[in-house]
Parts: structure tokens; sequence; C-alpha cells
């Protein structure tokens, strides 16, 4: 017979398959045990590869990516706080790539927010649709065959369309961060990444630390090509050595508390 932990476990296991992120103290008050219990079960959870721990929780670890729709729900706190980071790094730019993904959807919001007199090339629909809310911001939108889980334009003709254009600034996320470098979910998608970067003076690579250490089919840049990584919370200890032994700067963003 299952000893109380374990069926506390299992518990937690089907809380966050039915709301994919949560926080300790909603694990807490749903199971009625105390936040350290609930905080020992996530790091043992972690440990054994069936977590991933998050700033005051943690999801589920996936083996693919999710739909855009799905990821919009998740982390929104983290995103906040990478975007809001993101906008005070990029201040000055006039010209702008963006790739898809939710943290950049968040980032386009507080770019459409706190900056002004921009043109801003993208591939997916609901990082434009944030943008068009400024007037001030043009924002060209590349062509492409449309991935309905992606929200996104990908192929030849959204590359040869990206391929014309140089900008200050590309602002992509990514599904995985590797020790080799930042990889992606679609292998569509990671050429767009790849070209856009190719573009810009400058990299700006935007994702949560539930995205350490993952490895997913398409890595799209060695950490050698990044500029700068914003994200929530300090890498592991692995993953920050190739940050540093290439050069990546680091920006810290946590989220705001409650």
């Amino acid at each position: 017979m299952a000893n109380k932990k374990t069926l506390r476990q299992n518990e937690i296991i089907t809380l966050l398959r039915e709301s994919p992120a949560m926080r300790v103290n909603e694990l807490a008050g749903t199971l009625n045990v105390t936040a350290e219990t609930i905080r020992r079960d996530l790091d043992e959870m972690t440990e054994k590869g069936l977590l991933e721990r998050t700033y005051g929780g943690a999801i589920l670890r996936l083996e693919q990516e999710p739909g855009i729709n799905v990821r919009h729900s998740l982390l929104v706190r983290e995103r906040e706080a990478i975007a809001r980071q993101t906008v005070k790094e990029i201040k000055g730019a006039s010209h702008l790539m963006i790739g898809s993904g939710a943290t950049t959807v968040h980032v386009a919001r507080y770019i459409a927010a706190e900056m002004s007199n921009l043109t801003v090339i993208v591939h997916s629909f609901g990082v434009a649709i944030e943008l068009v809310h400024n007037p001030t911001i043009r924002v060209l939108m590349a062509p492409g065959v449309y991935s309905p889980t992606e929200g996104a334009n990908h192929g030849e003709h959204t590359l040869r369309f990206l391929e014309k254009f140089w900008v200050d600034y590309t602002i992509v996320s990514a599904s995985g961060l590797s020790l080799e470098g930042p990889c992606d979910a679609l292998i569509d998608a990671g050429e767009v990444y790849a070209t856009m970067m190719s573009r810009a003076f400058q990299t700006v690579l935007t994702a949560d630390q539930s995205k350490f250490n993952l490895k997913f089919p398409a890595r799209f840049a060695y950490w050698g090509e990044v500029d700068l990584l914003v994200t929530d919370a300090r890498p592991t200890d692995r993953l920050a050595t190739m940050l540093e032994r290439h050069g990546v700067n680091l920006r810290v963003a946590p989220p705001r508390p409650f």
C-alpha cells in the first residue's frame, strides 16, 4: 500500500496535469499540508525528473512543448518580469525582429507600452497584435506557411523575406537551453530564429528557468552567437559555466511577489 508521501506526490502530478503550472501555496492549500512539505515534495520530484521547478512552484516536465495557446497560461509572472527587463535592454533601438513564442508576446506588449517610433519585423500573429496597439510602431509581417500550433509563419518565403533586412536587435525565445545553445521543439521555428539572429547586430534571448538544460530537436544557435540572455533565475552551474565561457551577458529578472 502506498504511503502518504507517495499518494500526495501522485496527487501533485494529477493537479499539475489539470493546471499545468501551480504555486507552492496553491498546492499546500489544495492538499491540506504545509508549504514546507510541498517544497520537499517538489524538490524530490524534480530530482526524479518528474517536474521543473519554477519561482515559487512547479510545472510538469514535458516531452514536447505544448501549443502556444497552452503556453500563454503558464508562468505569466515570470514572463512579465523577463519582458520588463528586455525592454530596458533595448531602449534606443529603431529596428527589431521578434520571434514567436509566449514570452515574446509579453515582450511585444511591453514594447508597445514603453517604446515608440519603431519598425518591427515579425512572423508571429500574437506578437503583431500586441505591437499594433501602438500607432507609432510600424509592423512588417513576414509571409510563409502558417503553423496553427505556434500562431506564426514559417518556411522558405519567411526566410527569404527576413534576409532582406538589418536590425538593431533580434529578440527570440526557445523551448530549451541546452549546454550547446538554445533549441526549439519546432524545426521550422528554429530556422526562422537562426535567420533573424543573422540579420541583427545583437541577439537577445528571453527564456524562463523551466527551459534550463532541456534539449529539443532544433538547436538554432551556439552560445557564442547569443549576446544577452534575459531570464527569471540564475542558471544551474554547468549552464552558467557555458554562458560565461562564451561571453553571454546575463540579466536575471525575478518575478514580482503577489
